[in-house]
C-alpha cells in the first residue's frame, strides 16, 4: 500500500510541476511579455558614441540587429567581428547593426569601439532599456527584428553565427 501511495504523489506533484510550467510558458510568450518573440520591439532614443541621436525609430523598414554587449564579456568579444562584417556585407541589402553596451562607463568602449573596427552605432544602455527588452540579464542578447518593426528572434548567449546569418537573410527577402 505505501508504494501506491508515493507513486500517486509522484503524480500528482508532476502535474502540478506541469501546470505551472505550461501556465508560466503561456504568460511569457506573444505579446505580453517585453522582448517576446513577435511583440513590436521596444522604441528606445540615445546618443551613440559620438553623442549623435541613436533612435530605433529612425531604422523602420530595416532589418535591425540590436546587440546588449559589454567590453568585459568574452562571448560578446567573439561575436563583434562577424558582427562587423555582417554590416559590411548585408548592410548594402537592408541590415543595421545597433550595439548597446552595458558598460558602466563610455571610455573603454570607446577604445573597443576603434580596436575592433566597428561599422556601426553603438551607445551606451542603461537598465530601462534592458527592462523594456524583457530584461538583460546575462551577456550576449541579441534580438533580429525585422522591417515590420516586429522581433523576429531573440538570441541569449553567443549566437550560432551561421543560423543568425541564415535568419537575416531571410528576413531580408522578406520585403
Amino acid at each position: 500500500m505505501p508504494t501506491r501511495r508515493l507513486v500517486l504523489i509522484i503524480i500528482v506533484v508532476l502535474l502540478a510541476v506541469s501546470l505551472y510550467e505550461a501556465g508560466r510558458h503561456r504568460s511569457h510568450s506573444g505579446t505580453g511579455h517585453p522582448g517576446a518573440v513577435d511583440s513590436p520591439a521596444p522604441q528606445f532614443s540615445l546618443q551613440d558614441l559620438a553623442g549623435k541621436p541613436l533612435a530605433l525609430a529612425n531604422y523602420q523598414g530595416k532589418v535591425v540587429l540590436l546587440n546588449f554587449w559589454a567590453t568585459w564579456c568574452t562571448p560578446c568579444r567573439g561575436e563583434i567581428p562577424q558582427f562587423v562584417e555582417f554590416q559590411n556585407t548585408l548592410g548594402p541589402q537592408g541590415l543595421q547593426l545597433i550595439g548597446i553596451s552595458m558598460d558602466d562607463d563610455a571610455k573603454p568602449v570607446q577604445e573597443f569601439y576603434q580596436q575592433f573596427k566597428m561599422n556601426y552605432p553603438v551607445a551606451i544602455g542603461n537598465a530601462n532599456l534592458a527592462e523594456s527588452y524583457g530584461g538583460v540579464l546575462g551577456l550576449p542578447v541579441t534580438f533580429l527584428i525585422g522591417r515590420d518593426g516586429r522581433i523576429a528572434a531573440k538570441y541569449v548567449g553567443a549566437t550560432d553565427l551561421p543560423a543568425l546569418q541564415q535568419k537575416i537573410q531571410a528576413l531580408l527577402q522578406a520585403k
